[in-house]
């Protein structure tokens, strides 16, 4: 529940959702609160992050009426159903986290303080106790000749705003309708004659912590507006700079097309970064491997598998090994192995992971590459730079012109042109395909419009030395592979 204590001349309760509507009687108010419980959780003791709203007018703000809010039955986060210990600790920490908030842990004196949910959960968020304030209760049914005097005068789990001490009404008392005035004097009574607390009974009791929470409360309020301010007022002058940029924006504003071209490289940065390392984004694919994952199933699973499969013949290199010393030692009989007998049986050994290496480093090149085309896909640098030329010129800049690959290649659907499987060299661009004679590119056989298709590479063979990728519909028709030398 959110109480908001607001100065009146009339003191007077109002709810959020009962708009308009006064309620001059607590016990209207009280009454009001379980209702509103009732119809937003249930009445099977359901919980809902959606707050009550009451606004408690008065024209003593700090001294006000004690309100007879409804007696709940508490019951310790560990005893709930799992889904709803979670349910409740995500409303606290959504509050507590805040480092403009206080907290007020309440623990009852009949349970283990030293594993008391409430301070564990403060703990979290204020490990120096600095913005937690304890609260005792059920001081009164602790057992018989046990007291919690230390933890009330702060020795035990010390806090820096210590801890007050309370007496509850009894469950039974709440049903029965007992006067709060009552209760309190009760209190009162219960502190003063009890020996190990009669001391400190100034510092106990419902309206001490009444009290001690205005004024905190009070305080801490006055500490923290300062910067609250100062942050309000820094993000107002922010919004009004804005503001005033947009009434005198210009789309040929050389300043502008500058700034909006470093917000997207810094976008295509992040995109890129996070489809390498896997932080996740909008870019995640769920159909194949692709960015930081592709990469390391190169190195991690295609290489390691390339690199078992190459045959050792140990009987064949202790023959290569015994050859090498025998013919660096010449005719001399030497006590000790040639270092240049060992470089060069590595350097064999080594020259052998040559290929698979470079074809992991091709791979990892080619998907590198992939990555930047899809972030700069997704920032719209292309559609950017168009929109911009087409603000400052007349006629459209043909985004053909935008070249993603060349080379030779040959085609494995041949019923799409004539000539057979012999290699042309292509272009691919961003909005077609063309064959050509040569690498001159001046003798045009076939082009293929783009409209709708979009590319995918097609993994091969590791050891292979062409590169595959697919042109396709979305919908899976038409479906052309092309394969680079």
């Amino acid at each position: 529940m959110i109480l908001q204590l607001i100065n009146g001349t009339v003191e007077f309760g109002e709810f959020l959702h009962q708009k308009g509507k006064k309620f001059t009687n607590f016990e209207e108010i009280r009454q009001e609160i379980e209702a509103e419980t009732d119809r937003i959780t249930g009445s099977n003791k359901g919980i809902s992050n959606i707050p009550i709203n009451l606004r408690v007018y008065s024209p003593h703000v700090l001294n006000l009426t004690l309100i007879d809010l409804p007696g709940l039955t508490k019951v310790p986060i560990g005893d709930q159903p799992a889904d709803i210990e979670n349910q409740i600790k995500g409303m606290i920490f959504q509050f507590i986290r805040k480092e403009t908030c206080l907290i007020l842990a309440v623990t009852p004196a009949n349970t283990d303080l030293a594993n008391s949910d409430a301070l564990k959960l403060a703990k979290e968020v204020d490990p120096q106790g600095v913005r937690t304030i304890g609260v005792i209760t059920k001081l009164d049914l602790m057992d018989e000749g046990t007291d919690a005097r230390d933890i009330l005068e702060n020795k035990l789990l010390p806090l820096r705003r210590g801890y007050i001490g309370v007496v509850n009404r009894s469950q039974k008392d709440i049903e029965g309708r007992k006067d709060i005035h009552a209760a309190l004097a009760a209190e009162r009574k219960f502190f003063l004659s009890h020996p190990s607390y009669r001391h400190i009974a100034d510092r106990l009791g419902t309206p001490y912590l009444q009290k001690v929470l205005n004024q905190q409360l009070t305080n801490h309020i006055r500490d923290t507006l300062p910067a609250l301010r100062d942050r309000l007022q820094k993000q107002m002058l922010t919004l009004e700079k804005d503001v005033d940029q947009y009434k005198h924006f210009r789309p040929d504003d050389p300043s502008i097309k500058t700034k909006a071209m470093l917000q997207m490289i810094q976008q295509l940065q992040s995109d890129f970064e996070r489809t390498i390392e896997g932080s996740g984004s909008a870019l995640v694919n769920t159909n194949e491997l692709s960015g930081g994952a592709k990469i390391n199933r190169i190195f991690h699973e295609r290489l390691r598998f390339e690199i078992v499969k190459m045959s050792c013949d140990e009987k064949e290199l202790r023959r290569e090994i015994s050859f090498a010393i025998r013919n660096i030692h010449g005719i001399r009989v030497g006590l000790f192995t040639p270092d240049m007998a060992f470089e060069a049986i590595v350097k064999k050994q080594i020259s052998q992971l040559k290929e698979p290496i470079l074809k992991c480093v091709d791979l990892t090149v080619l998907e590198l590459s992939n990555v930047v085309r899809i972030c700069t896909d997704k920032v719209g640098m292309l559609g950017a730079q168009s929109k911009t030329e087409n603000a400052v010129k007349t006629g459209t800049r043909n985004l053909g012109s935008q070249v993603i690959r060349k080379g030779h290649m040959c085609i494995q659907n041949l019923g799409i042109m004539k000539g057979g499987s012999r290699p042309y060299w292509f272009v691919l661009t961003s909005e077609s395909i063309s064959w050509f004679k040569d690498e001159d590119e001046k003798e045009k056989k076939f082009m293929l419009p783009l409209d709708g298709l979009k590319l995918r590479d097609i993994e091969q063979g590791f050891m292979s030395r062409r590169h595959t990728f697919g042109l396709f519909n979305p919908d899976g028709r038409n479906v052309y592979k092309v394969s680079m030398d």
